[in-house]
């Protein structure tokens, strides 16, 4: 079980999987851009007072990462995800230039949007089930 964190006024643990998929599922995240978009979001993720758990990068189709996030309650899933794309792409496309060329001429590096779920935590069954609870005496 994962340890609860205390934030401003609240304390929680609020762990997201987050998936960025390359504009036009084009095959450039190799092992060097894995690694600077590892060191990239794990900075940004401190400065919007997030932590990341986990980052991996399908280095088979190289065309997508995966995130695993414990999300600060200040702030919203959407803004947090449009933080890391914006500025990793840039960062990314001025970093990796040469290579990323003959991919993309305009300044895109993630495809629009994100894919995410909810993570960690007990099981669906189990919150229903303490929820249906609460009032009675065990």
């Amino acid at each position: 079980m994962a340890k609860l964190k205390p934030h401003i006024h609240s304390f929680g643990f609020n762990l997201v999987h987050i998936v960025f998929v390359t504009s036009g599922r084009h095959p450039v995240i190799n092992e060097a851009i894995e690694k600077r978009l590892k060191e990239l979001i794990e900075k940004l993720c401190t400065t919007q007072d997030c932590e990341l758990i986990e980052c991996q990068a399908d280095l088979g189709t190289k065309d997508h990462i995966h995130l695993l996030i414990d999300v600060a309650p200040k702030i919203s899933l959407s803004k947090l995800c449009n933080i890391l794309k914006t500025i990793t792409s840039r960062e990314i496309r001025k970093e990796f230039a040469d290579f990323l060329k003959p991919y993309y001429w305009k300044p895109l590096f993630w495809k629009r949007g994100f894919g995410y779920t909810s993570a960690g935590g007990a099981p669906l069954t189990v919150l229903k089930q303490y929820i249906e609870n609460q009032g009675y005496k065990s």
